[in-house]
């Protein structure tokens, strides 16, 4: 009855079963939400038993906070990551920050955020999950700042602030419309925001 586990179509199935729980959770969550992904749904993608799921993970909320931790260590999901990128001049950082998709073409629904997207689903009923959120959504206000002195801001801290802000309305509010139009517009208002505090403007 249960999935074979050794299938020949499982996907790369020799890097484990834990491994490819996390490689279905990352595809299954951030495409549908946690919540419209059910275990079986899970499983049935990982090519694993209800059981082997349970040996690896004891609960949904413990496979969450694994795949949240997933996405800050591979940053495949997360525009931010432009930030990290040492070919890039700090403004030019600050502004991929908007750009429209961190990857190829657009998909049919627009996601935003998948550790928003956790935070609004979890809505306090997984507050291991929402304390991964919200420490890194403060470690990545944090990193703006230090982008934005790096950027030769006058005043670095309340443009970070301003420009997180900027950033994460941006990214809910393309959700919320199935739209990628504002982001362009953030990032026009971000560049706007950059000359003004670098006196260019």
């Amino acid at each position: 009855m249960g999935t074979s586990e050794t299938t020949t179509s499982a996907p790369k199935g020799g890097r484990g079963a834990r491994e490819r729980i996390l490689r279905a959770a990352v595809e299954l969550f951030a495409r549908d939400g946690i919540h419209a992904t059910g275990i079986a749904k899970l499983t049935d993608t990982a090519h694993v038993s209800t059981r082997t799921f349970y040996q690896h993970f004891p609960s949904k909320e413990a496979l969450v906070s694994a795949y949240l931790e997933r996405l800050e260590s591979d940053g495949a999901l997360l525009a931010e990551t432009v930030l990290e990128r040492s070919d890039l001049s700090a403004r030019e950082r600050l502004l991929g920050l908007f750009a429209e998709l961190p990857a190829a073409a657009p998909p049919a629904t627009v996601r935003g955020c998948p550790l928003h997207n956790v935070a609004v689903e979890a809505a306090g009923t997984m507050p291991e999950a929402t304390a991964l959120v919200e420490r890194h959504k403060r470690e990545f206000a944090e990193r703006v700042i230090e982008t934005t002195a790096e950027a030769g801001a006058h005043e670095p801290v309340v443009l970070g602030r301003q420009l997180a802000v900027l950033f994460e309305g941006a990214r809910a509010l393309a959700t919320s419309l199935n739209d990628t139009r504002p982001l362009q517009d953030a990032q026009d208002l971000a560049e706007t925001l950059l000359d003004r505090a670098s006196g260019s403007a």
